[in-house]
């Protein structure tokens, strides 16, 4: 006699796993950092880019195989999908903070964007001086100062 399946603990309708949720804004995040497009990385698993957009909001759960081949070509562990470096994310059961991902500087386009200009100005001298303009312009007084997490 054959067996049912066990049934997930949720209902349909209740929102994605927050496991699935967790896989794809990590696959998001190091996507981003490399700089590569839903379409490349589509293209490199066979997929369309619109089944990675669904990975990356956790519609969509990602096959165990289709998550090692992501790992291979995203140069990281498997585990690196499931690891909660974000405090927010370590709760367990509890409910997430209202900020999602986006709210995190450290995360927005804009601040990669800029990283990578920075970086690519090849004259160290040009690069400080650089950097002493963004301080300026931060320490302007139309703008209250941010808290510096040295």
């Amino acid at each position: 006699m054959a067996r049912t399946p066990p049934q997930r603990s949720r209902r349909a309708g209740d929102g994605p796993d927050p496991v699935d949720v967790q896989v794809g804004l990590r696959l998001r995040q190091r996507r981003n950092m490399l700089g590569v497009s839903q379409e490349k990385l589509a293209a490199e698993i066979g997929v369309t880019f619109q089944q990675v957009q669904k990975y990356e909001r956790g519609a969509n759960r990602v096959g165990a195989g289709r998550l090692y081949r992501l790992a291979r070509l995203l140069d990281v562990e498997v585990g690196f999908f499931f690891r909660d470096d974000d405090p927010a994310l370590a709760a367990g059961f509890a409910e997430r903070a209202a900020e999602g991902f986006d709210a995190d500087p450290l995360n927005r386009r804009e601040t990669k964007d800029l990283v990578n200009a920075y970086l690519d100005i090849p004259d160290p001298a040009l690069r400080r001086r650089f950097l002493e303009l963004a301080r300026a312009l931060a320490a302007s007084p139309s703008k209250p100062r941010r808290t510096k997490n040295r």
